[in-house]
């Protein structure tokens, strides 16, 4: 072989390894992209779920504060509670993830008391939460229509129920 062939032989194979790179990097940046945008979906709809969860327990609190006493602190201060969750709700809605993370880490260099608080006390309804869930999955409903124990005494029409 000649110098000439060698040169010719090693300039293809740079350029064919230069195409096979470029490829690589293409697919990796698509692949990227891909799954950016889908951490970014789940992500949103995360936060689209937790903004309906806060505002169904501001709902709940109005509900429980309209069932008080009229003008009484505990209705005005359940009343602002659910104001404040309500207000939250629709910012949190509102908000692009990133911006939710810094303003979370503003509060954490800020108040660390507060967001150590705030950090808990979710965990604690996280947990709770959790725990009410997994419970109603795994306990056996007992109902008329399941045949449970308590079948007879609650459907009194049934063969062998019972009447007050």
């Amino acid at each position: 072989m000649t110098d000439d062939t060698m040169t010719t032989i090693t300039s293809d194979a740079a350029a064919a390894v230069g195409t096979v790179a470029a490829d690589l990097q293409a697919a990796a940046s698509r692949t990227l992209d891909e799954t950016v945008a889908e951490v970014k979906s789940q992500a949103n709809d995360a936060k689209a779920t937790v903004a309906d969860e806060v505002k169904d327990v501001a709902m709940a609190l109005r509900r429980a504060a309209s069932d008080l006493r009229g003008g009484s602190a505990q209705e005005r201060t359940l009343g602002q509670i659910a104001s404040t969750l309500a207000d939250a709700s629709e910012q949190l809605r509102d908000k692009d993830l990133g911006e939710i993370m810094q303003a979370a880490s503003r509060v954490a260099r800020e108040n660390p008391l507060l967001f150590l608080g705030g950090a808990a006390l979710l965990g604690f309804a996280a947990s709770r939460y959790a725990k009410a869930s997994s419970d109603r999955a795994t306990s056996p409903q007992v109902s008329p229509q399941t045949g449970g124990a308590f079948a007879f005494a609650a459907n009194p029409d049934q063969p062998g129920g019972t009447r007050p």
